[in-house]
Parts: structure tokens; sequence; C-alpha cells
């Protein structure tokens, strides 16, 4: 009878403890916000009632599902990953060359700080039929694009960080005999990463949507078509389940980057050294 008694007592402690940490679980309350945001997108369809303008989210996922396994989306995805993986990759590598140069020289930060102020407020997209006339249409054209979307925001975020460096720190680095790549590698780099990741998720950002915008323009690159391509084509078949769908990966692979990716990083950096809650 004792333990009888107890049960309930028990089973409220125990559903109070897992409400707790649903309530303060990061990972559980975006769920809950994504089911939310699914919910009231498929009460709005079914409200609007007209799938070819705006299809469900039933409808939507159901021809994710038919894209992946059947129309090569996942193959698509990889295509335009593989793109922006390589501009990125460029960018970030210019960026970082350019801020070096501007921490040891006074002209060169002053040329940066002039580049970054010309072209960081140009979209990027607005390059390419400029690119197009220079490099045709294919995968250059869409790296000239991506490189210009990274390269100004990234270069403005680790500049700025690297000038919030404490002079303290900058003495340390000084009284060790660090000069150089040793000294921006040791000192500058450290000290400023939360400046450096919040460039690294901006130029993401920019250069996700820039791509996906650089196909919807004129699509293919390499003879493959990417997640832009595979919009514009439903697009044009009135197929606005896949178009959604297509939207949807786009969603999705900007999810999995910030949300595991980024956390990762962050996890083993700056919130370990106490830089950022």
């Amino acid at each position: 009878m004792s333990d009888l008694s107890l049960n309930p007592s028990t089973s409220a402690a125990a559903w109070k403890s897992l409400r707790n940490y649903a309530w303060n679980s990061p990972a559980v309350r975006k769920i809950l916000v994504l089911a939310l945001l699914a919910l009231t997108w498929e009460l709005a369809a079914r409200f609007n009632a007209k799938p070819i303008l705006f299809p469900s989210f039933v409808e939507t996922m159901t021809a994710l599902w038919q894209a992946i396994t059947t129309e090569n989306l996942l193959q698509a995805s990889w295509v335009s990953m593989s793109v922006l993986l390589k501009g990125y990759a460029i960018a970030l590598a210019l960026a970082l060359v350019l801020v070096s140069l501007a921490v040891a020289s006074r002209f060169v930060r002053e040329l940066l700080q002039t580049l970054i102020s010309m072209f960081n407020p140009l979209p990027a997209i607005a390059l390419l039929p400029v690119a197009m006339l220079w490099f045709g249409l294919g995968e250059k054209s869409l790296l000239v694009v991506l490189v210009h979307a990274v390269l100004w925001p990234f270069a403005l975020a680790a500049l700025t960080g690297f000038d919030s460096v404490p002079e303290t720190q900058r003495l340390v680095g000084r009284n060790y005999g660090l000069r150089g790549p040793s000294y921006v590698a040791r000192i500058l780099i450290p000290a400023a990463l939360p400046s450096i990741l919040y460039g690294l998720k901006i130029a993401w950002a920019f250069a996700w949507r820039t791509l996906i915008a650089a196909e919807l323009v004129f699509g293919v690159s390499s003879s493959n078509g990417g997640l832009g391509w595979f919009i514009f084509r439903n697009r044009n078949e009135l197929f606005t389940d896949k178009v959604f769908a297509g939207l949807a990966m786009v969603i999705i692979i900007g999810l999995a980057v910030e949300g595991i990716v980024f956390r990762i990083i962050e996890s083993v950096t700056v919130r370990r050294w106490g830089m950022q809650r």
C-alpha cells in the first residue's frame, strides 16, 4: 500500500522534472517551434484551399520525399553544396590574408576598409551578369559571386574582432616575441574568435542564399543542376509542391549547418573557454 500511495507523487515529480528539462533544452524548444510553424502552415494551406498556389505542409513533405527518392534531390543538393564550399573556402582564405596584412600595415588597413565600404553593400547577385560575361555559364561564375558574398562581411567581422582584442593580450604576444603570422594565429585569432565565428555565420548565410539565387538565374553548373535549378525547373512546370519541397531542402540544410556545425564549433571553443554564454 505504501508503494502505491507514493506513486502519484513520484509520477508528479518525474513529470515536473521532464517538463523542466524540456523547457530548458534548446533542442526541444526548437522542435516545438518548428512543430508550431508546421501546424500553422498546414492550417493556412487548408484554409486557403489552393494547392497550385500554396501546398500544405503534408503535400510538401510528400513531394520532398518523392524528390529525394526518385528525382535525385540529394544529388542536386550536393552539387550546390560542393560549389558553395569551394567559394566559401577561397573567400575565407583571401579574407584572412587581407586582414592579417591589415593588422601589420596601416596602408593595407585603409585599403581594406575602403574596399569593404565599397563592396560590402553591393549585392553579390548584381555581379552575376559581369561574371557570366567574363567566365561564361558555369561554375567559375558561381565562384566569383560566392567569393564576393563571403569575402567582405567576413573580413569586416574579423577586422572588428582583431581591433577589439585587449591591449594586455597584445602585449603578452609581443613580450613572447610573436610577430607576423604567429602573432595573428596565437594571439589575435583566439582572442577574436567570437567575432570570427559570427562572421563565419553571416558569410555562410550570404553565400547560401546567393548561390540559390544565382542557380535560379542560370541554373546548371558543370552540366549538373543544383537546388536552385530544381526549384526553377519545377516552377516552370507548375509543380508548386516540388517548388516548396526544394525551398524546404534549402531551409533544412541551413538549419543543419547552423544548428549542428556551428554549434559544435562554438561548444568546443568559445563556450568551453568561457568567452560566450
